[in-house]
């Protein structure tokens, strides 16, 4: 079974992977089926660590782990900002790829501090199996919030929490007319 921190990661790596097929493609369809993988995939993953990981950063690390999950929830609500830019766009704009290295600039700032700072911090303030029992109830999480960014939902639970199932259901019939890679 896999660690949250090995489950965050692998996540990041994917995010990246449709990052870099959107930034190396001229093809339009290809960067869209990959936009809307990254989106997807970027939304769920966000929501996620709000409602699971960050309060664990708050319960393991006491008023340490409060300021990394604040700091956190500023930079995920840049990252949703430029999401929403993004998800909305279409890739024969010519700002679509502009756009997307915009919001991975700053993503991948959060991803390195994220991976080097505060997922081994975590691992390090919890009791063993905890990381793996958070692990599932990530990907558990993951089932049920929004699969498009809408930054005025909040980031804390439970208003995030109500606003995003009331959200999910909208964006999953949505999803079912977008298209995504062929091996998603």
């Amino acid at each position: 079974m896999a660690s949250i921190s090995k489950t965050i990661t692998n996540e990041h790596r994917q995010l990246e992977k449709c990052f870099n097929e959107i930034t190396s493609s001229s093809d339009h369809d290809h960067q869209e089926r990959f936009g809307n993988q990254f989106t997807w995939e970027l939304a769920r993953h966000s929501i996620a660590e709000e409602l699971i990981v960050y309060p664990a950063f708050e319960k393991y690390m006491g008023s340490k782990g409060h300021q990394m999950a604040e700091d956190d929830r500023k930079a995920h609500h840049q990252v949703k900002e430029m999401l929403k830019e993004f998800q909305n766009m279409s890739p024969e704009d010519a700002n679509y790829v502009p756009k997307l290295k915009e919001l991975w600039g700053s993503l991948s700032k959060h991803i390195e501090e994220e991976e080097s700072r505060d997922l081994p911090a975590l691992e390090a303030a919890m009791e063993p199996g905890d990381s793996e029992t958070m692990s599932k109830s990530f990907e558990r999480t993951k089932m049920f919030v929004p699969t498009r960014s809408h930054p005025s939902a909040g980031e804390s639970p439970p208003f995030e929490t109500a606003m995003g199932l009331l959200a999910a259901p909208m964006d999953r019939i949505a999803d079912m007319f977008r298209k995504f890679p062929q091996d998603a």
